[in-house]
Parts: C-alpha cells; structure tokens; sequence
C-alpha cells in the first residue's frame, strides 16, 4: 500500500470515488496511477476498470491525513485506508467481476452507500 493518495487536482465534474473504498480522485488521475488502497483492480494498466469501479455519484468529502488516530475515520470505515480525500457516501456497487477480484485477494467487499 502507498504511503499517501494523491490530492484531487480538480473539484470539478471530473471528481470519481473508488467504489470499494471512497477515495477521492479525478479520472485521470485514477487512470494513470489507479487507487492507492485497491491496487489489484489495476486501474492503471486497464483504463476501463477506472470506469467499472469508480463513480461521479457521491455526496460530502473528508480528507485524512491520519486514518488510524481519527473517529471519523473510524465510523466511515476507512481507518485502515491510506491519508487522503474521501467521500462521505457514495452511490453505486462493483460488479460482480469486481466483486470477485476482491474475494480473490481476500478482501472483503462492503457496498459504501
């Protein structure tokens, strides 16, 4: 796992959140390094994966630079999740090709809405 996630470089409509762990990222940034919590969905070397476990469809965001010390990050869930930007909820599932993924690298998959 990273040390950190990389900051959005836009606020704007180009805003996606990984669907397993609600970071926060723009498309292209998700295309060129992936999500730094879900590396083996390898959205950086498959583009279309950014589409089939991202989403535009969330509401709030928080940024942690400590998850493992913050009772927020504790009740969203991501406390074990690398410092970054997150999203409060988001909306949406992985697919159930994605969903397997996880089961095959032992991770367990819990829909964020």
């Amino acid at each position: 796992m990273a040390g950190a996630a990389q900051v959005p470089t836009s606020f704007g409509r180009e805003l996606r959140v990984c669907l397993r762990c609600s970071l926060m990222k723009t498309y292209d940034q998700f295309k060129e390094n992936g999500c730094e919590n879900c590396l083996f969905f390898n959205m950086d070397k498959d583009h279309d994966r950014v589409l089939e476990c991202t989403t535009p469809n969330f509401a709030g965001v928080i940024s942690c630079m400590d998850p493992t010390s913050s009772w927020a990050s504790r009740w969203l869930r991501i406390s074990k999740f690398v410092p970054g930007c997150y999203a409060l909820t988001v909306t949406g599932e992985l697919s159930e090709e994605m969903q397997a993924i996880c089961d095959d690298n032992n991770i367990r998959y819990v829909p964020r809405s």
